[in-house]
């Protein structure tokens, strides 16, 4: 049986500095092979190449990844300033799109730093560009120096809601994570449901309240070294399951899914 297919929302670099990629990390498509179980697809998040109609058909859910660009301050009615760095409109205008509709109809999607603010973004929610600049709040971004072994070290813990459903997929109520994030959620909307925190109050687990499918977002990077590590690996075996489930139902009632 051909196993099901996750689409990887690229990023757009320039290779060289002068010739133009769309590229995701090769750790997303080890997670998504040896842990997920599933077949890794890089999308290129342009609206000049794909739309959000034939992604859903081709794929049986995505992965929003980490990214260095910002989603645009103009996505939830702020103006952008120098503190909200780089952004990239074509990705925002397939990702936020995309997670819309896979939150409708219930296909699977797993937000991951970048991914989890998109989430966020998509639901009608706002960020602060600069978590560390706030009052209580620690310096979240990834060390500057160091090996990547270092880079991706844990350094915080997440609790989840007692009973919630981070804590029933992890198994725990508090996990160790790494933390490579420079923003994070400033207003909460109620179609969310922020079931995870760091120590200084940062939210880092969410999920869409009341969506009829997998809707999972963390702000830390559990694809790093997913396959041996306690709090990545349930993560995306969850993933990887609603996927199976959602690429058999579609299988059996492609009209329907198609819908």
């Amino acid at each position: 049986m051909a196993r099901p297919i996750v689409g990887i929302i690229g990023n757009a670099y320039l290779l060289n500095e002068e010739y133009p990629v769309h590229v995701a990390g090769t750790m997303n498509s080890s997670a998504l092979v040896d842990v997920a179980g599933c077949m890794p697809m890089i999308i290129p998040s342009d609206p000049k190449f794909v739309s959000t109609a034939e992604l859903m058909e081709a794929c049986d859910g995505f992965l929003f990844t980490g990214g260095r660009p910002n989603v645009h301050p103009e996505e939830y009615g702020e103006v952008a300033t120098e503190a909200h760095g780089t952004f990239d409109r074509a990705r925002d205008a397939i990702a936020l799109d995309l997670i819309r509709a896979c939150v409708r109809i219930g296909q699977p999607i797993l937000g991951i730093c970048r991914g989890f603010q998109e989430v966020n973004v998509a639901m009608g929610g706002s960020l602060y560009p600069e978590i560390r600049d706030l009052p209580g709040r620690d310096n979240h971004r990834m060390p500057p120096d160091g090996t990547l072994e270092e880079k991706f070290a844990l350094r915080h813990e997440v609790t989840f809601q007692e009973g919630g459903v981070f804590h029933q997929v992890m198994g725990a109520q508090s996990v160790m994570t790494n933390t490579l994030h420079g923003q994070g959620i400033k207003t909460p909307v109620d179609a969310l449901v922020i079931d995870g925190h760091a120590p200084d109050g940062t939210p880092e687990a969410i999920y869409v309240k009341d969506a009829p499918g997998f809707t999972l977002a963390v702000q830390w990077h559990p694809e790093y070294n997913a396959a041996q590590d306690p709090v990545s690996r349930p993560l995306f075996e969850a993933f990887g399951q609603a996927v199976q489930a959602w690429s058999t139902e579609k299988r059996a009632s492609p009209m329907l899914k198609s819908a």
